[in-house]
């Protein structure tokens, strides 16, 4: 606008000045010349605030702010016990191996002889008969051992975007940062399922220094002028209530955080209920998502899929949320669950001297080599069912306080891979390779089909103190408790899905309102393996130690964190 006034002026100038010019009033012109000048001068200036003006309007949907954490953790477990073994139909061996299916066993060259051969306790068994129905196939040595990690450090930085789109339309998402200092790997050797990193834990687990899309959506208000709205996008499903008291900040997620700590896409269709019942905060929600896209990615062009999507489905009800009050329901499902996720790994040597001998073979001329490999699981192996109840209050003297129950129940469908099936072990059954000069062993079946409950406790309280707040948790989770919360960040692993026994008990010091120190401790003691995953059958730690019961990998009796954090939000 400004450079079309100006134009104008100056041709109107030109004109008239030529007119004067002729009668020679040169005054007049230089007095012109001079309003010209001042008219530009503030069409500058007024062209400079509108477009400083535009500029803010434009900043102004935009909102940039985050948090920096660096923590140094001092780890320590107690009892660290490997003693792995499969469960193999026996009586199907015998049949093979006496039907001549694996050829003879006085041959050296057959394959039933060279397994005997190489297994000299094996072959007394066999011989004796005393390989019979479903016995456990002992893979390697028992071995225990306290693992003490003195000093770990990590670094975690989270940056929230958020903007408005329109009047009832906004857009918030998260990229965060996670890594311990000196890595940048990105992968791990898998020695437990916490080191398995996926798409749903990538959040919660050390990766490397480059930001992740944690959070990506859309809320769509007040469609059609009613108290519906809708949600798309990588959803806010982590730092639920109420474990955001322990994180020192505002609600993080949707879900009830004992039940729900794990990244996903999908969507949200929710109702204000609080507008017309005037309870507020009232609020339900219809949540969908998948959790594993089983056909894109994993060769499906071969033809030889045999996995299925992951759908998740439910509802979430704030039933109160007043400022004092917060009741929270939780119930949904998890369809068609498959014994892992796509990932990647450091293939651990252990297992390569059980299951890859040729391959072993040249990994031991380089012990400090880890070959990375993407996995993907085998098979579909049941389905997921979770609920609960939460209720948190805050008093008026800021003392705040909780307490959340959960179920979690599991529905096998008989399948099983390598670590087994639904909350079972896998029978192993004896079969050639394909080039026939081989005995090897494959996961034919679970060996436990029934339905199993879990439950789970998680208390807290939280108090003022001099400097700050301090604070006091606990938790517990039965046999069979599996809960989705494997992206807690939690080093040794997710607090929550502990099947037995977690203290905690942490200070916050509030060095301004932007920043605080919190020094922090917690106590795991384990009573059955498989914390955090639905695969495999969870065994009592005590009959690990005894050597009676026996793991695919490493399981942990008791361990300890303890923790010094520096917390800037900005």
């Amino acid at each position: 606008m400004r450079t079309i006034l100006s134009i104008l002026i100056a041709n109107a100038l030109v004109m008239s000045g030529s007119a004067w010019a002729n009668d020679s009033d040169t005054q007049k012109i230089n007095e012109l010349k001079q309003q010209l000048a001042d008219i530009t001068e503030e069409l500058d200036d007024l062209n400079d605030r509108v477009d400083n003006n535009e500029r803010h309007t434009a900043l102004d949907r935009i909102s940039l702010t985050g948090d920096f954490r660096v923590k140094a953790h001092s780890l320590h477990y107690q009892n660290v016990t490997w003693n792995p073994a499969i469960k193999v139909n026996f009586n199907d061996f015998g049949s093979k191996a006496m039907g001549g299916v694996f050829g003879s066993p006085t041959d050296s060259d057959s394959p039933l002889g060279k397994m005997l051969a190489a297994n000299p306790s094996l072959a007394a068994a066999f011989q004796q008969g005393q390989l019979q129905g479903v016995m456990p196939y002992v893979l390697a040595p028992k071995s225990t051992q306290d693992i003490d990690n003195d000093i770990f450090y990590t670094t975690r930085l989270r940056l929230n975007i958020k903007a408005k789109v329109w009047d009832n339309v906004n857009f918030a998402g998260r990229l965060s940062m996670y890594k311990n200092w000196g890595d940048s790997t990105g992968v791990q050797v898998f020695d437990s399922w916490r080191s398995f990193t996926m798409d749903g834990t990538s959040s919660g687990n050390t990766s490397g220094d480059w930001l992740r899309v944690e959070r990506a959506y859309f809320d769509w208000k007040n469609i059609g002028g009613s108290n519906t709205y809708l949600s798309i996008g990588r959803r806010p499903s982590t730092y639920g209530p109420p474990t955001h008291y322990r994180e020192n900040e505002k609600r993080g997620g949707t879900p009830s955080g004992h039940l729900v700590n794990f990244n996903f896409d999908g969507a949200t269709l929710g109702y204000n209920l609080g507008e017309i019942t005037g309870i507020d905060g009232q609020v339900v929600r219809f949540c969908y998502g998948q959790g594993f896209e089983s056909q894109w990615g994993n060769g499906e062009m071969f033809g030889d899929i045999v996995t299925k999507d992951t759908h998740l489905g439910g509802f979430n009800i704030d039933a109160i949320n007043d400022g004092t009050n917060f009741l929270q329901f939780t119930l949904f499902g998890a369809k068609d669950i498959n014994d892992g996720f796509k990932g990647t790994m450091a293939f651990p040597t252990q297992l390569a001297g059980i299951f890859a001998p040729t391959m072993y073979q040249d990994m031991q001329k380089f012990s400090n080599f880890n070959f990375e490999t993407r996995v993907q699981p085998s098979g579909v192996i049941g389905d997921m069912y979770l609920g609960g109840i939460g209720f948190a209050r805050e008093e008026a003297n800021d003392i705040k306080w909780f307490i959340s129950g959960g179920w979690t129940r599991s529905e096998s469908n008989g399948n099983a891979g390598m670590f087994g099936g639904m909350l079972s072990d896998a029978v192993f059954e004896a079969q050639l390779n394909a080039d026939g000069s081989e005995i090897i062993m494959m996961p034919a079946h679970s060996d436990d089909n029934d339905t199993k409950d879990g439950y789970g406790v998680y208390v807290g309280i939280q108090m003022p103190a001099p400097l700050g707040k301090f604070g006091i948790e606990y938790n517990y989770g039965s046999k069979y408790w599996t809960p989705f919360t494997q992206a807690q960040d939690d080093p040794i692993g997710s607090k929550l899905a502990t099947r037995g026994h977690v203290g905690e008990a942490y200070y916050i010091f509030d060095v301004n309102p932007h920043m605080f120190i919190k020094l922090a401790g917690l106590y795991y003691d384990y009573e059955y393996t498989g914390s955090g995953t639905p695969v495999g059958a969870p065994q009592n730690i005590d009959d690990i130690l005894a050597g009676s019961a026996y793991s695919m990998l490493p399981v942990v009796d008791t361990a300890f964190d303890i923790n010094a954090s520096l917390t800037v939000n900005f």
